[in-house]
């Protein structure tokens, strides 16, 4: 799962599972291409602000669990987050506003913002939609030019880890300004889409078609 902004036809991807020193060679690590790539078909690189801003990678081969890799849940469908949730985004994107890309991956401690409150005037306005998660804000922690399409992770009170959002976008002022929270794609306003394009997937495969998956899109409210 990643950001539909990070997906251009012109390019050649690969899945690194297990990575934490993209400059090492690391026990444990493996590195995949993706079998296919579905972008969101709502998905409008012109306007951002309007959300749909998720993508599926269909790796070309399975994965065997490890120390090293482990999966995150998805959140309950429509579930929103309470306001200060503390989450963490993780990435390999800039350590400030033009500052140097780091080797070693990276996580940020955010506290969620709710849309009452990311929606004013004073934040971010009608930008924000109601199917995305602001997090941040404070001026400090924040996510940066490279953490697009990386996870914002929340622990449930059972331990287990769910994906609630996916980098979008911030502030073009900074990475960290005030009051600019990092906006995120709401996992959980896209359950039945995920579910939808897992399925088209299973059954091209039962049939032995190599066709892309298209599947309709459920309604969204933003």
């Amino acid at each position: 799962m990643t950001a539909a902004h990070c997906i251009s036809s012109s390019m050649t991807y690969r899945v690194f599972l297990g990575k934490y020193n993209l400059a090492a060679e690391e026990k444990g690590s493996v590195a995949i291409a993706p079998e296919k790539i579905i972008v969101n078909q709502n998905w409008n690189p012109q306007k951002v602000a309007n959300g749909y801003d998720i993508a599926l990678i269909k790796l070309s081969e399975h994965v065997t669990l490890s120390d090293h890799i482990q999966l995150a849940c998805l959140p309950p469908a429509q579930s929103i987050l309470s306001s200060n949730t503390a989450c963490y985004v993780t990435g390999w994107g800039r350590l400030q506003t033009n500052g140097p890309l780091p080797d070693d991956l990276q996580q940020g401690l955010l506290l969620v913002v709710d849309y009452a409150t990311c929606s004013k005037p004073s934040w971010w306005g009608s930008t924000v939609k109601r199917t995305m998660v602001c997090a941040g804000g404070d001026g400090i922690t924040s996510s940066c030019n490279g953490d697009s399409g990386g996870p914002l992770n929340c622990q449930r009170a059972d331990g287990r880890w769910e994906v609630h959002g996916i980098v979008s976008f911030g502030s073009a002022l900074s990475c960290n300004y005030y009051h600019k929270p990092s906006v995120f794609t709401r996992v959980s306003a896209y359950n039945s889409w995920i579910e939808q394009v897992r399925s088209c997937c299973r059954a091209h495969a039962v049939l032995g078609l190599s066709l892309p998956c298209t599947t309709p899109l459920s309604t969204l409210t933003n």
